[in-house]
C-alpha cells in the first residue's frame, strides 16, 4: 500500500498508510492529522491546505482553476501549495510528502 508522510506543524515527521484512491485530506482524517477540511472536500474552502515537498510537486495533476481560486484564500501560500482535498492517492505518488502549513483561515465559501 503507498504512504505519504505529513510533516506536522512542529516539524515532525508522521508516515501513514495511504489507500489508492483517497485524497491526502481523506488520509489525514483516517489517521488523526490536523488538516481540517471545513467544506469536506468540495472546494469550498482552503482548510485542508497543504505544502507539497518540492521533489513530489511535479508529479502531481495540474491544479484546476477552481482549486488555485482557493488556493489564493490560504495563509501561508508557497510555490508547492496546494489542497489536500484535491491530490488523489495514485501509485506513483507513492511516498508523497505534504507538509502542514504553520496556520490555516477558516474561511467557507459558498
Amino acid at each position: 500500500m503507498p504512504t505519504i508522510t505529513f510533516i506536522e506543524r512542529d516539524g515532525t515527521p508522521r508516515e501513514v498508510d495511504a489507500p489508492l484512491g483517497l485524497s491526502v485530506l481523506e488520509v489525514a482524517h483516517r489517521h488523526g492529522v490536523d488538516i481540517e477540511g471545513a467544506c469536506e472536500g468540495s472546494l469550498a474552502c482552503s482548510t485542508c491546505h497543504v505544502i507539497v515537498d518540492p521533489e513530489w510537486y511535479e508529479l502531481l495533476k495540474e491544479a484546476s482553476e477552481d482549486e488555485e481560486d482557493m488556493l489564493d484564500l490560504a495563509f501561508n501560500l508557497s510555490k508547492t501549495s496546494r489542497l489536500g482535498c484535491q491530490i488523489i492517492i495514485t501509485e506513483e505518488l507513492d511516498g508523497l510528502t505534504v507538509r502542514l502549513p504553520a496556520a490555516t483561515r477558516g474561511l467557507l465559501i459558498g
